[in-house]
């Protein structure tokens, strides 16, 4: 029987879901029961609104049209009240990264899915990177370095009520440069990690502009084990560095899915990203193929997500070193990138390092 699928949070970025539905349901594998979002969905001509029910409350599309898999694809502090409206409507689930705001969030979901027995996929599609999974077959050992250089103009901050904002409503936002859009980068860097447990958290957290979260983000996990993973990421960059991920003399590249393996001489492409709707729905079926990133697979990333949004607010970069970005719309932080390269790749924080802007950086035990 041919899947029912709705998606809630159909506008902004959810035109990317309506692609997918609607290249599934041109093969046949879907139906699509309906959409939702509160503001009004602007189609364009390759994100229809597919013909289907529009809805502005998530509770009606559910009542009306009974699907048997949701998209949620809303701000994420909206997610856990959405996904347990959803599965106690006896749909499955594919939500949207983050899952959720904090872990004690996390076991409420996970608590929900055992009561219920439904299936939730979380919406970490690079974990279906066949770069990734070439990579973790390689083992490979020693500290691992994330390093992203990206630009986002001041606009992007005043895309949504909540982008920008540490909270909304008296809930925490998981807005900032790591828990957004280099949420992928880190996810994947614990996949690589492997078992890997962590034990302290080290954070430097800076802006670059007037918002309440951070735009430049700097992170040292230590595990139990002694490895560390060094994050250095910027989305005020004048110069690009797509996400990278180092370890053992390799270099996976995120979002391109390209891979270096140790003894390589230069980046290649690894093609075959595998869908996670496709999953979802492979999972559901007699074949029963097992979730490319069911929620258990998530806990550390939600653990360490809360631990950074719960840290103290971002330090601001003194004017004098920023410039305005050479296309306008805002300002970047001058040298940037050289900064996230050198902190990746040698693991050492900004302030360890004597970056004149830095500050000491937030500690914090982790619970095992």
């Amino acid at each position: 029987m041919t899947a029912r699928v709705a998606l809630i949070g159909a506008g902004g970025h959810g035109a990317w879901h309506r692609r997918v539905l609607q290249r599934l349901a041109d093969q046949g594998r879907i139906t699509v029961a309906g959409l939702c979002d509160r503001a009004p969905i602007v189609p364009e001509p390759a994100a229809p609104l597919l013909g289907v029910p529009v809805f502005t409350d998530h509770t009606e599309l559910l009542a009306e049209t009974r699907p048997d898999v949701v998209v949620i694809c809303t701000p994420p502090h909206t997610h856990l009240p959405i996904a347990l409206d959803v599965l106690a409507a006896g749909a499955d689930l594919l939500l949207e990264k983050p899952p959720v705001m904090a872990p004690d969030e996390h076991e409420v979901l996970a608590a929900a899915l055992r009561d219920t027995g439904r299936i939730c996929q979380v919406g970490f599609q690079a974990l279906g990177s066949a770069a990734l999974a070439a990579l973790c077959a390689t083992r490979p050992q020693g500290p691992i370095g994330v390093s992203g250089a990206w630009w986002r103009p001041d606009g992007y901050y005043t895309r949504a009520p909540w982008a920008g904002r540490r909270t909304v409503g008296g809930r925490p936002v998981m807005d900032g440069a790591l828990v957004n859009p280099f949420a992928h980068a880190l996810m994947q860097a614990l996949v690589v990690a492997g078992h890997f447990q962590p034990v302290r958290l080290e954070l430097e957290r800076y802006r670059s502009r007037e918002i309440e979260t951070d735009d430049t983000t700097f992170l040292r996990v230590t595990g139990d084990d002694g490895r560390t993973l060094t994050v250095a990421v910027t989305l005020a960059s004048a110069m690009f560095i797509a996400g990278e991920i180092r370890v053992g003399g390799a270099v996976l590249e995120y979002p391109t899915d390209r891979l270096r393996l140790p003894g390589e001489p230069d980046l290649r492409e690894v093609p075959g990203r595998r869908g996670l709707l496709e999953n979802l729905l492979e999972h559901r079926g007699a074949s029963a193929v097992p979730l490319l990133v069911p929620l258990s697979r998530t806990a550390t990333f939600t653990a360490l997500a809360d631990a950074i949004v719960s840290a103290p607010p971002p330090v601001a970069i003194p004017a004098r070193f920023r410039e305005p970005h050479p296309d306008g719309g805002g300002q970047v932080v001058t040298g940037i990138d050289t900064i996230v390269r050198q902190v990746a790749d040698s693991g050492r924080l900004p302030f360890e390092a004597g970056v004149p802007w830095a500050v000491p950086p937030h500690r914090v035990a982790l619970p095992v």
